[in-house]
């Protein structure tokens, strides 16, 4: 990573930007600034990038209650391991790390100093790789040390152990990784009532609404026996009265499942499967696609009800050895397909779909509700989310876009996630002013919006802060 540039004065930015923008308009394709202006914009880019807030828009967070206590079910361990413990793991075990031998990387049992060995032979394979790269980014930041080695082990302990404080998610999230808010969704259940509610927003968990559905988890707390369609309905909709003006999204991840080609089911051919879902008698393949398909337009349509945009993942899975990624090339097209059948409905697609990048950027030039969110996709491969956001920026509109989200279950990597899309932030804006599609001005215009400006308005963020501040929870 480069290190932070001297800052600018304002006159000497908005001089090289008039210089810049003048070549440009002009219709000189070919012409560069000299060697001075070059360094000069250059500069100026990154500051601006470096300067301005990110909104993260998508998370799996855990309370930091939860962090502080140690002992939840999806802290693996609690020591300087953990942060391989998310998205790393399945880099290891891809490289050929024996799963036995992952285990007792992961064991907590397994002395926090000796876990260095056990790592060694696969970390040249794997330290390159975005998720890689995250870990010892954020290690390097939150940690103080030059990056993961034997030598090193001894601090990452001992700054592990001496970072896990009250407090310590707003210093990661906001001082060192200059975020602004987070949206998360939780995988506990289908809101968290946060205790910190304007930093870590959150999404309604719809998954379980529309997949199963999860009519055990979800009917209990709404207090309504659920003996009809119309029931499951009602406690639909006990989900989005009490939950809906808090939320600021709702989310499902569906697609590590099935396709994403939610047909409109009307109720009537969806009841027939669902008393059998109740009584327990399996459902044929069609039978389990007509519920799933009418559930989820229930759900889409209370969220549009609510004011609510409605993210689907898209593209890679996480894990190893079991991705069909012949259903995830179909997902822009089914995308596309819910854009049609919904206009009113604000989609936000997830992760880019990648590897299928540009056939998603064409969903969000075609249809006014589709925006593409680039959560997780800078680790998933740094270059590709500096190439998709440059065909982006000069193929589809600039508000409908989302540059950051971490993607993680613990804090720690959020921090060396967002310094990799900062890099490529700036990468991508200044490759468009090297190449001639952007002037200079026109970059620096565009940082503002696609790092928080676009998140705060597609999210009603403002508003969103103010209710949230008044959480009855709290």
């Amino acid at each position: 990573m480069e290190s932070s540039p001297g800052k600018l004065s304002r006159r000497d930015t908005m001089k090289h930007m008039g210089l810049i923008g003048s070549a440009a308009a002009l219709g000189s394709w070919t012409t560069r600034p000299a060697n001075a202006r070059t360094t000069d914009y250059r500069v100026a880019i990154r500051q601006r990038v470096e300067e301005t807030p990110l909104v993260d828009t998508h998370e799996h967070l855990l309370e930091e209650e939860a962090r502080l206590q140690g002992d939840h079910p999806r802290i693996r361990v609690n020591d300087w391991s953990l942060l391989f413990a998310h998205y790393l793991d399945s880099d290891l075990l891809t490289a050929g790390m024996p799963r036995a031998q992952l285990d007792a990387f992961f064991a907590k049992d397994t002395d926090p100093l000796k876990k260095w060995e056990l790592i060694e032979p696969w970390w040249p394979a794997v330290r390159n790789t975005g998720y890689g790269q995250a870990v010892e980014i954020a290690m390097r930041r939150v940690y103080g040390v030059d990056g993961l080695s034997r030598g090193a082990v001894r601090t990452i302990q001992a700054q592990y152990e001496k970072t896990i404080r009250p407090g310590f998610y707003k210093h990661l999230l906001q001082n060192i990784a200059h975020i602004e808010s987070c949206q998360v969704n939780s995988l506990e259940g289908p809101f968290s009532e946060s205790r910190q509610p304007t930093l870590l927003m959150q999404d309604i968990s719809i998954l379980g609404m529309h997949m199963g559905p999860n009519i055990e988890g979800y009917a209990a707390k709404a207090g309504i026996t659920v003996k009809s369609l119309a029931d499951w309905h009602a406690v639909i909709d006990w989900w989005f009265d009490r939950y809906g003006p808090y939320a600021v999204a709702v989310k499902s991840q569906a697609a590590y499942s099935r396709n994403i080609d939610f047909e409109d089911v009307p109720a009537e051919e969806a009841e027939g499967p669902f008393q059998r879902r109740l009584t327990g008698d399996p459902l044929s393949p069609d039978e389990k696609k007509r519920l799933e398909d009418h559930l989820f337009w229930y759900c889409a349509r209370k969220a549009t009800e609510y004011n609510l945009p409605v993210k689907l993942h898209t593209g890679y899975y996480a894990g190893q050895n079991g991705m069909p990624l012949d259903r995830v090339e179909k997902n822009p097209a089914a995308a596309a397909a819910l854009c049609r059948r919904s206009p009113d409905t604000r989609f936000v697609f997830m992760h880019i779909g990648y590897p299928y990048y540009e056939a998603m950027i064409s969903v969000a030039k075609h249809y006014t509700n589709a925006h593409i969110d680039m959560c997780w996709a800078w680790i998933i491969s740094p270059v590709a989310g500096v190439n998709f956001l440059k065909q982006y920026l000069v193929t589809a509109p600039a508000n409908k876009v989302l540059t950051f989200g971490g993607d993680y279950i613990p804090v720690e990597p959020v921090t060396g996630h967002a310094a990799i899309a900062r890099q490529g932030i700036a990468q991508a804006l200044i490759q468009l002013v090297d190449e001639g599609w952007l002037s200079t001005e026109s970059a620096l215009d565009l940082v503002e919006p696609i790092q928080r400006g676009n998140a705060r308005r597609i999210f009603h963020l403002e508003k969103k802060t103010e209710v949230l501040r008044q959480a009855p929870w709290l």
